[in-house]
């Protein structure tokens, strides 16, 4: 796919995430493309595996569940902040995606403050594992700002990986944290979005990241993106602790074992890695 498609496609994207509250129509995004809308719809379906409806209702639900457990916000604000006017419409979509109500998602789910005080045994256990991992060599994009809106970057790059045909190449889907959301201002949050690369070059507008080889904590988190805080809460206020080990100088990282895209959100498996000394 020529360059300039591949503009329009991460334009979109973007746009989706910057403005979930905007206008969102097909005529819209087909105007952001600046591409006839007769044929908007079919390139984007083929490049994403998505129509431009199913990426917005996705988009907008995910901030709307990091909204619920990261903000006191009212359900209709939250609502009206991720493009639903209408409550009653926003919680049968919520419900459909999350097979829960917002209240109840919100009720059921750990909410972290902040900045807690953390004590062994305040948070869910987990299930850790110790396992040598082998080095890896990742592409993928940087990442400035809040961890909760780093799908604006995985979005970029799973377009761009499909309109270079570089699927073939690319094996687990990774991201690297370098920061503590907890300590640091979080307009100067710094991660890393992409995969381990099997390929030679790496491919243009692209960074190149390592990951060490080495021991391990793995903690096997399931559930929507929006509640993993409370899974590195436990490994560091659990886990550790009691554990014995001691952590690398080394930043935090997550592997994806599946799609959002896929499967439903309380089906979705991240593995949250500790670098070991």
């Amino acid at each position: 796919m020529s360059a300039a498609y591949e503009k329009r496609i991460l334009r979109v994207l973007s746009y989706i995430h910057d403005n979930p509250a905007g206008d969102l129509s097909l005529d819209r995004l087909a105007d952001v493309a600046a591409m006839s809308r007769f044929h908007w719809h079919r390139v984007f379906h083929a490049v994403t595996g998505e129509t431009c409806a199913q990426a917005v209702r996705r988009i907008r639900l995910h901030r709307a569940a990091s909204e619920l457990l990261l903000t006191a916000d009212g359900l209709g604000q939250i609502s009206l902040s991720v493009g639903y006017p209408n409550l009653r419409s926003f919680s049968r979509a919520f419900t459909e995606a999350y097979g829960v109500s917002p209240a109840a998602f919100r009720k059921a789910k750990t909410h972290v403050p902040m900045h807690p005080d953390l004590r062994i045994g305040d948070y869910p256990m987990y299930p850790v594992t110790l396992r040598q991992e082998p080095s890896r060599r990742l592409v993928g994009l940087p990442h400035s700002g809040s961890y909760h809106a780093i799908g604006k970057q995985f979005e970029a790059f799973g377009a761009l990986c499909e309109t270079r045909g570089l699927w073939p190449q690319v094996g687990p889907a990774i991201a690297i944290y370098y920061d503590n959301p907890d300590a640091t201002p979080e307009a100067e949050l710094r991660s890393f979005v992409g995969a381990e690369f099997r390929g030679e070059d790496r491919p243009d507008g692209m960074e190149e990241k390592h990951i060490s080889g080495g021991k391990v904590a793995v903690l096997t988190y399931k559930g929507p993106y929006a509640g993993i805080s409370a899974a590195y809460h436990s490994l560091f206020g659990n886990w550790l602790p009691e554990s014995g080990e001691e952590p690398a100088e080394a930043p935090c990282y997550e592997l994806y074992l599946n799609n959002p895209r896929e499967v439903a959100p309380d089906d979705l498996l991240t593995e949250i890695c500790l670098p070991l000394k």
